[in-house]
């Protein structure tokens, strides 16, 4: 079984040419600017986030690790982890973004590929995860729910039928993802 990342999650969902890129295609990205800047922010949000208190993930105590490497063999899966909370209460993923607004579906998938992860290494059950938006230092909770996972499991299938098939999916319907995209160079039909 093909070995994936959690970050194919995100970015599939996102737009399915830059796992094509990444995989079948794999062609020099071009660092963006947002890509840069979300780099340096997560690092100060390390900072900040080991002086903090877990209360406001609702816990009274716990035990946090930052950029934990997480592999699950037999789901296929791996990544780095931004920080892991290890409670009494459970296991609680959390992704850092440096996404002004809001939380998307995307970021959902990411969340619940690394629960799904730490559920086959720890062998305990994930019931939440959280999204911290730096920009607007929001948190939000992700409960891993059936749909959810169920849809991010769907995208794993998807993900490793593409790069067996090696067929090159079709632009995200929306353009605006383009804008800032380090694959920009690479899709002739839609620039």
């Amino acid at each position: 079984m093909l070995e994936l990342r959690v970050n194919d999650l995100k970015q599939f969902a996102y737009c399915a040419r830059v796992v094509y890129y990444h995989y079948i295609m794999p062609v020099k990205a071009k660092a963006t600017y947002t890509m840069e800047h979300g780099k340096r922010a997560e690092a100060e949000m390390d900072v900040l986030e080991k002086r903090r208190t877990l209360a406001r993930y609702g816990l009274d105590g716990g035990t946090r690790h930052f950029h934990h490497r997480v592999r699950a063999r037999a789901l296929g899966l791996s990544g780095l982890l931004d920080l892991l909370i290890e409670s009494a209460r459970g296991l609680f993923p959390v992704d850092f973004k440096f996404t002004p607004g809001r939380d998307y579906k995307n970021h959902h998938h990411q969340i619940c590929g690394y629960g799904l992860i730490l559920e086959e290494v720890y062998g305990r059950p994930v019931e939440n995860g959280f999204i911290y938006l730096i920009p607007g230092q929001r948190l939000i909770k992700v409960p891993l729910d059936e749909g959810l996972r169920s849809g991010t499991l769907e995208l794993l299938t998807h993900i490793r039928l593409m790069v067996e098939n090696e067929m090159i999916p079709g632009p995200t319907p929306h353009r605006a993802k383009c804008t800032d995209c380090e694959y920009r160079n690479y899709c002739g039909d839609v620039f």
